[in-house]
């Protein structure tokens, strides 16, 4: 026994007479302290930089109080009203209140913003009745209804009966080309007002059509790099990587100008043939050039994983299966190709998730037949001013991204996939 250890009543201890079972489990835990106190600054980065606001962003697809707040009385009348009867001298009565404050304090603007939002058109009946508001006198049901007889349409006040309420489906319904009602609660929406189901199947295709490009592109180069000898392989990588040393914007610019209708691979189709003149091919502002542009940007994430996984083979499998008889064919597809699906695997979900959030090059080079549906969120955020909305579609898709992640673990597994 050391100098550092006794044993006492048949325990060891260490030199301060410390249980030495004691001793360890305190070093064990300063270690986990530490290992925890490097860990945190980045999960509370994370957390504030993404996790919360995320979250924060799908709230609001579910909650908006903007009515209630600026109008307290209408909101009161509403709760009791059941939507059914016609509106009654009391509903009125709150309405020219709650009217009369607003335009006072310069908040019908966003009242009927809100409710517009429920119910297109509206906007102008709530603004130029709140001007009138002041002017209105008892009884207030006949004298709204006279300022503008759009008033006595029941629908309007069911609108308002949802929109009073902070927490509501409506703009989940909405995102879904549906409405929700107070009579009939989920119904579907009129057909030339059906665009964002439409908008998620198309973004769903170009990111499937984006991807299938990507892996039938980028295997033989992967393939050319993982096999070629260093040096050249190297010059090689240079080139797969230099689109990441210029601006997205940029090469999204460059393919307006190529795919264009006198651009270079039209006059090169012209030039040997292949269509006349005045004939030319659209290749610009539909799908055939969103699926054009977004294949060449992201190719390089799917030859990267590729490479990785295929520099990992060693040539001496294909050797031996030659040796055994196997032909060159036979030798890829029954012994190197199997070793590559991890590497199919990330690339595929990597450029798939990549590509169904795209914004910059379906809304250069799309044109109508070519946009996203991250197009549609970025409208609402920027120009409509409909964050819940946006929130709603962005929620949307945020789930289903999740469930091809679930059903991709479910199938191939999240074990299989390697990116290096």
């Amino acid at each position: 026994m050391t100098d550092s250890q006794t044993v006492t009543s048949g325990a060891i201890t260490a030199a301060d007479g410390t249980p030495l079972k004691k001793k360890l489990a305190q070093a064990l835990f300063r270690s986990r302290v530490r290992a925890v106190s490097l860990v945190v600054p980045l999960f509370a980065f994370v957390m504030a930089s993404f996790v919360i606001p995320i979250f924060a962003l799908m709230w609001q697809g579910v909650y908006n109080d903007r009515f209630s707040t600026y109008t307290p009385n209408l909101t009161e009348q509403l709760t009791a009203w059941d939507g059914l009867a016609e509106p009654g001298e009391a509903l009125f009565a709150a309405l020219v209140s709650d009217l009369k404050t607003a335009r006072k304090d310069r908040t019908i603007g966003r009242i009927a913003t809100r409710v517009n939002q429920e119910y297109p058109g509206t906007r102008s009946l709530f603004t130029s009745t709140a001007r009138k508001a002041k002017k209105l006198r008892a009884p207030f049901k006949e004298s709204v209804i006279k300022t503008n007889k759009k008033w006595a349409n029941i629908e309007i006040w069911r609108a308002m009966k949802l929109t009073s309420q902070d927490l509501t489906p409506s703009f989940y319904a909405t995102a879904l080309d549906g409405r929700y009602t107070v009579d009939k609660g989920f119904v579907a929406q009129n057909e030339n007002r059906q665009i964002y189901v439409k908008l998620f199947w198309r973004t769903l295709l170009i990111s499937a059509s984006v991807m299938g490009l990507c892996l039938l592109l980028g295997y033989p180069v992967a393939y050319l790099l993982a096999t070629l000898p260093l040096r050249t392989s190297n010059l090689l990588m240079i080139m797969v990587l230099l689109p990441f040393w210029t601006s997205l914007l940029v090469r999204t610019t460059a393919w307006i100008a190529i795919l264009q209708s006198q651009g270079v691979i039209n006059d090169l189709m012209v030039a040997v043939g292949i269509t006349a003149d005045d004939s030319r091919f659209s290749l610009i502002y539909n799908m055939t050039g969103t699926i054009i542009a977004m294949t060449h940007i992201l190719l390089p994430f799917m030859i990267l994983p590729l490479y990785s996984v295929m520099k990992t083979i060693p040539p001496s499998y294909m050797r031996a299966a030659r040796s055994l008889g196997a032909t060159p064919t036979a030798a890829f597809i029954r012994v190197y190709a199997p070793q590559t699906i991890p590497g199919i695997g990330a690339g595929g979900l990597l450029v798939f998730i990549l590509a169904i959030g795209y914004y910059i090059t379906p809304a250069l080079v799309g044109g109508q037949d070519g946009q996203l549906i991250s197009n549609m969120i970025a409208y609402h955020m920027q120009k409509s001013l409909n964050w819940s909305l946006a929130a709603a579609l962005g929620g949307i898709l945020l789930a289903g991204v999740l469930l091809l992640y679930w059903i991709y673990d479910r199938v191939i597994g999240i074990d299989n996939m390697k990116l290096g």
